[in-house]
């Protein structure tokens, strides 16, 4: 990894550490995460109460690899997949994070689609 990249990396983990001191995720109001890398885009729904992840989407799964992966369509259906798979299991609420990336893009697509979908925060 060069020097840039790894100061790019840093400087994300850094500023998500500045947002996770104050996004919590509980059992009532669990943490929407999502990530998004060059390829692809995940979206995890976690209860830090417990450790536990509740559900998740990403585009690394058969049925979501069919076409682009690292766009704002794709992370579109990410965050409508999440949705829906949180709504199944009883969650109607989260606290959203960004994981220190800008809320633009395909992160601000996937926050969109989630809330399209029912899911409030």
């Amino acid at each position: 990894m060069s020097d840039a990249a790894k100061q790019k990396r840093d400087s994300r983990i850094r500023r998500h550490a500045r947002v996770r001191k104050q996004v919590r995720g509980t059992a009532a109001r669990p943490r929407l995460a999502v990530f998004r890398s060059n390829r692809h885009v995940v979206a995890q729904v976690i209860d830090d109460a417990s450790g536990t992840t509740l559900v998740a989407a990403s585009t690394l799964e058969s049925g979501l690899r069919g076409s682009a992966t690292s766009n704002v369509e794709a992370a579109t259906k990410v965050g409508t997949l999440v949705a829906e798979r949180a709504r199944a299991a009883g969650v109607e609420q989260v606290v959203f994070d960004r994981g220190g990336f800008r809320y633009h893009g395909r992160i601000a697509a996937a926050a969109d689609a989630a809330r399209a979908a029912g899911l409030e925060f």
